[in-house]
């Protein structure tokens, strides 16, 4: 009876462990899979059988390429999650519910309350200090929507060409077909990165700037991407290369403390060593720049372009002016002049440049 019993629970532990296996990539063979669970593709074929009998549809294909690939079923069966899988999307659904993807804060709320409660004590506490000591910021960016996400995430997996529906910055309609590489989301906004055939370049899209056109397809080849690092080439895309002007700045502050008052998407944060670096950003106007640079409040020099240096210098003498007196006068009783001096002494907007 114990032998028995033994062999039962060694039979459950090994089907665990294909299903996470089976979970955890697209496509498996059967060498493969008898290697990781050290059985005969016989064992793997008789315990695909016994998931099957379960209610999982694993799908089965011959040939040289064949293998074996877990489906999607009538319903949705249970997901295997190791602590920090189960931490991880805990947290994940308490950001989309005050995230920037519309219409998933209920559904959010509805599948949190359900991994919570299944949630063993030990993850509960670690999930729950993480909610009772975050404070979420008002004010986000455009929201998109979520089918919108899966169908251009399915794209890029599958390799599907997409024609869309662009509106550009300037407020400009047109019509694309790309080749999707990756989704990057900057922590504001979401951008799609594609090859467009038609510019023979990469492009980078704003998600809820684009309607793209059903169905996708067809497939394409994929080509090598435009970089390594995504995130990167993305934050130059956006907070740099759409600008008239470029600016270079060293600041003397460590790149950590830097990124976390500058976002991926207002510049590039590059470690010179473990007390400075290099800032670069874009902007439309050279004084918007400088006082950008001021008001996050680390000491810096300016690289380039060199008239920047000046915009600096007269800004910081209209600023230290402004510091060693404040006026005691009636405004009501000065001229029209005066008055149009004192509003106009320096840039009305201190936010991120461009």
């Amino acid at each position: 009876m114990r032998s028995r019993i033994r062999v039962v629970l060694e039979t459950s532990a090994r089907l665990l462990r294909l299903l996470s296996l089976l979970q955890s990539r697209r496509d498996w063979s059967g060498e493969d899979l008898a290697g990781r669970l050290e059985v005969t593709t016989r064992t793997v074929r008789r315990d695909i059988d016994k998931l099957r009998g379960l209610g999982y549809p694993v799908h089965a294909s011959s040939g040289v390429a064949g293998g074996y690939r877990l489906g999607a079923g009538a319903a949705l069966p249970p997901l295997l999650l190791d602590d920090d899988e189960a931490v991880a999307i805990a947290v994940g659904l308490r950001t989309a519910a005050g995230g920037t993807v519309a219409g998933m804060e209920e559904s959010s709320v509805r599948a949190l309350a359900k991994l919570e409660q299944v949630l063993p004590a030990r993850l509960r506490e670690r999930v729950g200090a993480l909610g009772a000591m975050t404070v979420p910021l008002n004010g986000r960016g455009s929201t998109v929507d979520p089918d919108v996400l899966i169908l251009l995430a399915t794209a890029c997996r599958d390799h599907l060409r997409v024609r869309l529906d662009y509106r550009s910055h300037s407020g400009s309609e047109s019509t694309r077909t790309v080749e999707p590489h990756r989704l990057v989301h900057t922590g504001r906004r979401w951008y799609l990165v594609a090859w467009d055939p038609t510019r023979s370049d990469w492009r980078h899209f704003r998600v809820d700037r684009l309607r793209p056109w059903t169905p996708i397809g067809p497939r394409f080849t994929p080509r090598p991407p435009p970089a390594d690092d995504l995130a990167e080439y993305t934050a130059e895309a956006v907070a740099i290369r759409p600008y008239r002007y470029i600016g270079r700045f060293v600041l003397h502050a460590s790149a950590a403390e830097v990124r976390d008052v500058v976002s991926p998407s207002s510049g590039v944060v590059e470690e010179l060593s473990e007390t400075t670096c290099l800032l670069t950003t874009g902007s439309n106007a050279l004084d918007a720049m400088v006082v950008y640079l001021a008001v996050l409040g680390f000491p810096f020099a300016v690289v380039d372009p060199p008239e920047l240096v000046d915009y600096a210098r007269r800004i910081g003498t209209m600023l230290t002016e402004a510091g060693r007196r404040r006026y005691a006068g009636d405004l009501g009783a000065v001229s029209n002049a005066e008055t149009s001096h004192l509003r106009g002494l320096g840039p009305t907007s201190v936010q991120r440049p461009g």
